[in-house]
């Protein structure tokens, strides 16, 4: 848990952790991004694997929805780990991201909703809401890296559980 990092919670207040000591501080990011033309990038690892971010949103996400997806796996990374280790194993995840933005420019994001549902057997809903929490407040690196007034609030809805076998 926490490769991820951590966030603010569903009021918007931040939690706010010690820096790293420089025994375990990471390796920065390093990210290459590459113009293809027109607003279009490919943006990723330098050697590594990338995807295409696309300023008009045609052929790639635009830059504020990478950033709500980044969003989302990030609290999900986390939620996945959590759950598993209460031997409640996610079978099904999906998220629905809801970004308000201002009017203004730059049309930053002031509220950001994250929709999850979420199939498992025996995934109580209380359970899930916690494992969100927990991610959404503590672990997640991305949620942490926004502005600390930008409201990030969650729902759950569990799906009914699979009639198979596993």
């Amino acid at each position: 848990m926490g490769k991820c990092g951590s966030r603010s919670d569903r009021e918007g207040s931040r939690e706010v952790t010690a820096p790293a000591s420089p025994k375990t501080a990471a390796k920065p990011s390093l990210i290459h991004v590459n113009w293809v033309g027109g607003h279009r990038f490919d943006a990723g690892r330098p050697n590594g694997p990338t995807a295409r971010i696309d300023g008009e949103g045609e052929t790639g996400q635009s830059p504020p929805e990478t950033l709500l997806s980044a969003l989302a796996t990030c609290v999900s990374y986390d939620v996945i780990d959590i759950l598993a280790k209460q031997q409640t194993p996610i079978e099904s995840l999906e998220i629905d991201v809801v970004g308000e933005r201002v009017d203004t420019i730059p049309r930053r994001y002031k509220h950001i909703t994250l929709n999850f549902r979420i199939g498992g057997q025996g995934i109580e809903k209380d359970q899930a809401l916690r494992a969100i929490e927990l991610s959404a407040t503590k672990y997640c690196s991305v949620g942490e890296s926004l502005r600390s007034d930008i409201q990030v609030e969650w729902t759950v809805e569990l799906e009914e559980e699979s009639s198979g076998t596993h």
